[in-house]
């Protein structure tokens, strides 16, 4: 042993590199063939160039950017109410960087085949560096197509889907680009929005109201404008309430407070009081659910590869660790119970992505095709259920890999850890999912079928898939009715039946093991409990080259 320089009590060694950088695109086999299945291929340089940003100089920022919270300034200093919201500098690099690449805007501003796939994409690789940014990025996109209900919104629409961020607090007539944000939920309501108490008066201008109430949760308060929920004289309405009115008068929102979340740290989430804010109606009166919900389907979606995001990234850093440190001689991937551990991990997260890609490309091809449309409009509710539902306990298993280092927020790891449970409650929690799912079956039978049409596609291909689909087959075809307190299990089954049979289509290497575990039972109930016979530095392989 070498002699210690003056001063110095050890060395250092035994550590692994930095993470970063790396190409999050490149490095995702999953990925890069769920992209070319579903058809977004053309979008292949777009999806390069931004999984290099991401995996570089994104991942570098969004440490500070999550780590100095956003603060609230509801006053200047001489007492003049500004309702503002300061962030860390490099939380506007970050949404500069993603609405310029279309994060938010591509399915709009290259609306072509395969669009939404590839937006979905650029979601997916963002999310995984920088999830905070992600909430008002989903709800610019996902406002869009509502905004077009609204003809005088044109405007809106057209700003929101080009790739120009301005952060600046001022009226959208002196904006390239604006963002969105949203704000239904209430204190006596939550999900239940038809109990919302806040009320739209109508003014002499057509479509013109003010509104009076609340709003527990304000999403991104520093939108331009948001989509909201009120109750108008012909019931719940959706409106666009921007922050300034079209006179050029600050608009009367006043935002409370900032909530202070478990995660999520870099996106600003408020208490908002409204005082006679000026908004215009979207849709008829009274369609106000209606009407916003062509936003709630594409947020849900953005929810499923939220998550599958987090588990992706989560995953990525366990693997790099566990390749360079090394215990009792080895590697710790050299060891068969973290190589058990890691494969069991890489087959969730395969299936998990691939899952959300199938959707996104239902959503690319629902206005053209009424089976995809029926089949993205149940498919996001289980689809969001199951994999949201996977990734808190997925997130913990890839810090203990790390052992105490991933628990430091040095690492990346307890960020993402906090972040996990958050997409299963957005956009509607576990049972408003499941809930959705019988219902949408119940009054919307096309769905069933579509459903069961896509999963007799894998029929054939495996034994546990073929005895798992016959135990679906009865419910999708509408030959029994699912009660209430089963929900659960059928939209589990759903989601597993679809994972498995898009693995088997795809000959993927992990559907073999997924089956055989996830429906043949051939497995624990924590990770890392395969059986034998599965290759398993393959699909360590396969996950982080």
């Amino acid at each position: 042993m070498e002699p210690l320089p003056p001063f110095a009590t050890h060395v250092v060694g035994n550590q692994p590199p930095e993470f970063a950088p790396r190409n999050l695109w490149r490095d995702d086999h999953a990925l890069r063939e769920a992209v070319a299945h579903e058809g977004g291929g053309d979008f292949t340089d777009v999806l390069a160039g931004y999984g290099a940003l991401a995996g570089d100089e994104l991942y570098r920022l969004s440490f500070d950017a999550h780590r100095d919270r956003p603060r609230l300034r509801t006053h200047d200093r001489f007492g003049e109410r500004i309702d503002l919201v300061e962030f860390h500098p490099n939380y506007h690099r970050i949404m500069e960087a993603a609405i310029g690449h279309g994060v938010a805007g591509l399915s709009w501003s290259h609306a072509r085949p395969g669009s939404h796939v590839a937006r979905a994409a650029l979601s997916y690789l963002h999310h995984q560096v920088e999830p905070g940014t992600s909430c008002p990025l989903t709800m610019t996109h996902a406002a869009v197509p509502v905004l077009r209900h609204a003809p005088t919104l044109a405007e809106w629409g057209t700003k929101a889907a080009v790739s120009h961020y301005d952060p600046r607090d001022i009226g959208i007539p002196h904006k390239r680009g604006v963002t969105i944000g949203m704000g239904m939920t209430e204190k006596q309501g939550g999900s239940d929005v038809r109990a919302n108490a806040t009320v739209a008066k109508p003014l002499a201008g057509e479509g013109e109201y003010l509104l009076v109430g609340h709003k527990w949760f304000f999403s991104a308060p520093m939108s331009d404008g948001f989509l909201v929920l009120a109750q108008a004289p012909g019931g719940l309405t959706c409106f666009l309430l921007p922050r300034w009115r079209p006179d050029g008068s600050r608009n009367a929102l006043r935002l409370m407070r900032l909530k202070d979340k478990l995660g999520d740290w870099a996106n600003a989430s408020s208490e908002v009081e409204f005082a006679d804010a000026w908004a215009y109606r979207v849709g008829e009166e009274g369609r106000g659910v209606a009407t916003i919900i062509e936003m709630v389907m594409l947020t849900r979606l953005d929810c499923m590869l939220g998550s599958a995001a987090e588990m992706r990234m989560a995953l990525a850093q366990a693997i790099h660790h566990a390749r360079h440190r090394q215990t009792f001689g080895r590697n710790l991937s050299e060891h068969a119970l973290m190589r058990n551990v890691l494969a069991d991990l890489a087959i969730e997260a395969e299936a998990s992505i691939a899952l959300a890609m199938r959707v996104a490309r239902a959503v690319d091809r629902a206005p053209h095709d009424p089976h995809e449309a029926a089949f993205a409009r149940i498919t996001t509710a289980v689809g969001k259920y199951w994999v949201c539902k996977r990734a808190p306990a997925f997130v913990n298993e890839a810090q203990e890999c790390l052992g105490g280092a991933g628990y430091v927020e040095e690492s990346i790891l307890p960020r993402l850890y906090r972040q996990a449970p958050l997409n299963s409650i957005w956009e509607g929690s576990g049972n408003i999912q499941c809930l959705d799912v019988l219902r949408a079956l119940s009054r919307e039978p096309g769905t069933g079928s579509r459903l069961l049409a896509e999963l007799e596609l894998a029929r054939g291909l495996n034994a546990e898939y073929d005895e798992h689909l016959a135990g679906l087959r009865p419910l999708l075809d509408g030959g029994i009715e699912a009660e209430e307190w089963q929900a659960r299990r059928w939209v589990e089954a759903m989601a597993l039946g679809l994972q498995a049979g898009l693995l088997l289509r795809h000959h993927s290497l992990a559907a073999e093991a997924f089956c055989r575990t996830r429906l043949g039972g051939d497995h624990g109930n924590v990770y890392g409990t395969l059986p034998g016979g599965i290759d398993l530095a393959g699909l360590i392989e396969r996950a982080l080259p």
